[in-house]
């Protein structure tokens, strides 16, 4: 029977990070720095993250000149809750040919059923050269997004998106983009509080408005002075007054044409989209932290009627707000 700190490790859940040749460092440490950073209310850690080398324990080189000890090997994924899988900037029969190397197929041979599933960046191609995206949305890196359409053609692929959350298998978008999705899952197994604190350690917003349409390239840049922030800042105060689309276009001096329009390239959302996701995670906040009704929380967030709150929670978070503060409402 193991006794003494393994015990307790092993209460937690466990996140195995999955290491190959050629990884990027800033991506290594993304699931370490947030998931590390995951505590619960008397500052007790909520996850235990180990580095796996995909070839056994032993030094794993990054596209740099970064060199990482791996005390772990695949064996580790026999133990994982949760397994995240980084990129390799390194060619290979993954992206070229759409197929694993033996020593992944070997890696993933240890994974208990039921283990979640992430990817950072292009680690998606991981996934999906092992199967694990058959029929499923998914997204990557927005200039790798044509090359994983065609080289996965059972995957759905969003390039537009910064993460998608396909319950248990998650995927990310390009590099920095791990950040909001490892945030989202530890506000998805914690509460709204509880990632919201691992965002300040870490200095980042806890949510990040829009998808990675906003980093594509363009030919035509959108100038600075004709941004639609103003008018975005100026909706979060006033959440609880109806908005209309003529209003925010106002705020900017522009036509509601040309507003919807810069608003979809700075955001990649349309207006309503982005509005009705702030009033959510408004909502969110509001279920977990105060004893308002559901009546009062939707006068709060502009949604009129508890009616409407319960729809537009339902369908965001895919539970109703009853169901959402029983499970993340924060003790007194």
């Amino acid at each position: 029977m193991t006794s003494g700190p393994e015990a307790v490790l092993r209460g937690r859940h466990r996140v195995v990070v999955l290491l190959q040749d050629g990884f990027i460092p800033f991506e290594l440490g993304i699931p370490h720095r947030i998931f590390g950073r995951a505590r619960d209310a008397g500052g007790h850690d909520l996850y235990d993250v180990v580095t796996a080398a995909v070839t056994g324990p032993g030094a794993v080189r990054s596209d740099s000149d970064v060199v990482v000890l791996a005390e772990h090997g695949p064996q580790a994924l026999a133990d994982a809750d949760t397994l995240v899988v980084p990129a390799s900037s390194l060619p290979g029969p993954v992206r070229e040919e759409g197929r694993l190397t033996p020593a992944l197929e070997a890696a993933f041979a240890h994974l208990r059923p039921g283990t979640r599933l992430m990817s950072i960046c292009v680690g998606s191609f991981v996934l999906a050269a092992a199967g694990f995206l058959d029929g499923r949305p998914a997204t990557t890196h927005w200039a790798d997004a044509e090359l994983m359409a065609r080289l996965f053609p059972r995957v759905r692929v969003q390039p537009d998106v910064l993460y998608v959350d396909d319950g248990d298998v998650l995927t990310s978008a390009g590099v920095a983009a791990g950040v909001d999705l490892c945030l989202h899952v530890v506000r998805r197994d914690h509460g709204a509080a509880v990632a919201d604190d691992v965002a300040r350690r870490t200095v980042v917003p806890p949510h990040r408005d829009g998808g990675q349409a906003q980093y594509v390239r363009r030919s035509v840049p959108v100038a600075s002075s004709s941004g639609t922030g103003a008018a975005r800042a100026w909706a979060l105060d006033h959440l609880a007054e109806p908005l209309s689309l003529e209003d925010l276009a106002a705020r900017c001096a522009m036509s509601v044409r040309t507003f919807t329009r810069r608003f979809r390239d700075e955001t990649g959302q349309s207006p309503g989209q982005w509005l009705t996701a702030q009033r959510v995670e408004a909502a969110r906040h509001l279920l977990e932290d105060s004893g308002l009704g559901l009546e009062q929380i939707a006068a709060r967030c502009g949604f009129g009627t508890a009616q409407s709150l319960r729809a537009h929670v339902q369908a965001a978070l895919g539970v109703t707000p009853t169901q959402y503060r029983r499970t993340f409402r924060r003790a007194a």
